[in-house]
């Protein structure tokens, strides 16, 4: 049952966890009212259903992130004997 304030009021939800970086799950701070984002940007309840989505997605997101964090940081990497740029002057 909602808290009076949120019936007179409506919700005040706060990001209690961020799924992606569109993603995230809300929570009202004053009946505990749980809701996510839906596909069209929306907020839907959160139900189990929803969880397992957002458990999916996260897992997803975190590996890509970590992937392309690697991806990155492998680009700027130089041997310590290599030379970042080798010139020799053909013409003189």
């Amino acid at each position: 049952m909602k808290s009076i304030y949120c019936s007179f009021f409506g919700h005040q939800f706060k990001v209690s966890k961020k799924v992606t970086y569109h993603v995230k799950e809300y929570k009202c701070t004053h009946c505990s009212a749980q809701m996510t984002t839906n596909g069209k940007g929306g907020l839907t309840p959160l139900t189990p259903k929803f969880k397992e989505i957002n458990s999916v997605l996260e897992r997803i997101h975190n590996n890509r992130m970590s992937k392309k964090q690697l991806i990155q940081e492998r680009k700027f990497v130089v041997k310590k004997d290599e030379q970042l740029i080798s010139f020799i002057p053909h013409f003189s």
